[in-house]
């Protein structure tokens, strides 16, 4: 999907140099993501990937440990000799540290080392802590890396609170201005969340639909069935507000709300979504005590298979006293003219009793009761947009069952799978985002003042947990959260709308 109204050109040579080269995400999403796109002939034929770390590697030792990446982590079916040849040959490796900007010279050599090198598009991708992020920019200012054909990706977290966040994005502004600044959220980059903006914009029959007089709530579920993993160290200094609300959660939340822009452009998708956030409800403390529920994973079942305690995964890498969450719930609204009085209920949570990302508009009832005689139940039509794991859409009607007899009323859905309905592989996330950085096309990333105005709405609840005694509630793994998620729907008059697959 064009993303603005005049498409942005691929570049005819482009050096992508990854910070973190041999980082998990490198080799997990990245390199995979580009493998991809060179498969379909997108990247740009002089195309050179360069991997930076602090790995004692020389170039054939970075192809052999992205061979083996690329075999673990894409489809068979897509991985064919000539194709993984062509990547491999486009990869360099270079050893260097953030904090020695002597050794620097060597990746300004390399960049300068075609004929084109002024006009290539440089993209340069932090897929590091974000403490490194100003030292690294400094350290490709210095040695003369940025032209206007550069680019800078920033992975998440940006920051760890309002304050952070501002010296993160002012390390980096320094050196980048804020139209060469990448900061990137990948479910931004899935089919079916770039999907709902076809479906509201596109279809006539629901945008009269989307507003306070027709919308009863909405919820927005991002669950995992996983729990910290490797990344105990870095979970446990944030927390799943931090690590999923702040971005993920509220970047959905903002498409769902946003108000129609005069088209699909690099600006004004980004300024529409500034607007939601800084409509959000504030959360005062009491506001907080109410409306937000923490919890943090005990010992249970995923799959009928026992798994450990939330500290129990930490091990020795918990900090002693940790009060850090694994699951957060909230209601929150839009304080604007088309959402006013709509609760938006949001959730996220590990070790849960499924994995799903998806977003629920749950409609208001019809305002008169035209079949009193009728058989059967009814429910409120209810739109499912599915992001993962199986991508789609399901709108929940309310149907006659054939038969004579009388009128038996039934729920039915209409169902629309991206899988079955276009017969063909759905790009990942990162493959779209990168090609958009390539191109030099922000639509899908996240401006500034919109990574701030998040920050801004989220640091109330961050304040008034640090300060409040409470401590998260428990919840077994493999289930749905602590029972007062369930009662923050409930003393509303309603409930989370759990999986329909």
């Amino acid at each position: 999907m064009d993303q603005t109204a005049t498409p942005h050109a691929i570049p005819s040579a482009c050096d992508f140099t990854v910070f973190g080269g041999t980082g998990d995400l490198a080799l997990r999403k990245l390199l995979p993501a580009l493998y991809l796109r060179d498969l379909e002939g997108q990247l740009p034929a002089d195309t050179r990937i360069v991997g930076v770390s602090r790995a004692e590697l020389d170039d054939d030792g970075y192809r052999a440990e992205v061979r083996a990446a690329l075999t673990t982590h894409v489809a068979p079916e897509d991985l064919t000799d000539p194709a993984v040849d062509r990547l491999l040959a486009r990869l360099h490796h270079l050893t260097l540290d953030a904090h020695e900007p002597d050794e620097w010279h060597r990746l300004h050599a390399l960049l300068k080392d075609r004929p084109d090198h002024e006009t290539a598009a440089r993209v340069f991708y932090l897929a590091v802590a974000p403490s490194l992020f100003g030292a690294i920019c400094d350290n490709l200012e210095a040695i003369g890396a940025v032209n206007d054909a550069a680019r800078v990706v920033l992975e998440k977290p940006i920051g760890h609170d309002v304050a952070s966040a501002r010296a993160v994005n002012d390390a980096v502004g320094r050196v980048f201005a804020e139209s060469q600044i990448f900061r990137i959220d990948h479910y931004l980059g899935k089919e079916s969340v770039q999907n709902l903006l076809v479906t509201r914009f596109a279809n006539t029959f629901l945008e009269p639909m989307w507003n306070s007089h027709w919308v009863d709530h909405v919820q927005i579920t991002v669950a995992e069935e996983l729990g910290v993993g490797e990344r105990g160290g870095y979970y446990d200094h944030a927390g799943a507000l931090r690590d999923m609300v702040q971005n993920h959660l509220l970047q959905l939340l903002c498409l769902v709300a946003m108000e129609p822009p005069s088209h699909i452009g690099r600006e004004t998708v980004r300024d529409e979504k500034l607007k939601v956030l800084q409509a959000l409800k504030p959360m005062t403390a009491e506001g907080v005590d109410h409306d937000t529920v923490r919890g943090r994973y005990t010992a249970g079942l995923v799959d009928g298979v026992a798994v450990p305690s939330y500290a129990d995964d930490l091990g020795p890498e918990g900090a002693p006293g940790s009060r850090t969450e694994t699951f957060v719930a909230l209601r929150t609204e839009v304080q604007n003219w088309r959402w006013a009085g709509v609760p938006f209920y949001l959730r996220t949570g590990k070790r849960m009793d499924r994995r799903a990302s998806e977003i629920v508009v749950v409609f208001k009832p019809p305002p008169h009761a035209m079949f009193p005689h009728s058989e059967g139940t009814t429910e409120p039509n209810r739109l499912h947009i599915h992001i993962q794991p199986d991508e789609g859409m399901r709108l929940h009607l309310t149907a006659k069952e054939p038969g004579p007899g009388g009128i038996r009323l039934r729920p039915v859905s209409l169902d629309l799978s991206y899988a079955t309905t276009f017969e063909q592989r759905s790009p990942d996330a990162y493959e779209r985002l990168l090609m958009d950085v390539i191109k030099g096309n922000p639509t899908l990333f996240m401006r500034r003042d919109e990574v701030e105005a998040a920050w801004t709405w989220v640091q109330p609840i961050l304040t008034r947990w640090a300060t409040s005694p409470d401590r998260p509630k428990r919840y077994p793994a493999g289930t749905s959260g602590p029972t007062a998620a369930a009662t923050l729907l409930e003393r509303d008059g309603r409930s989370w709308q759990e999986s329909d697959q």
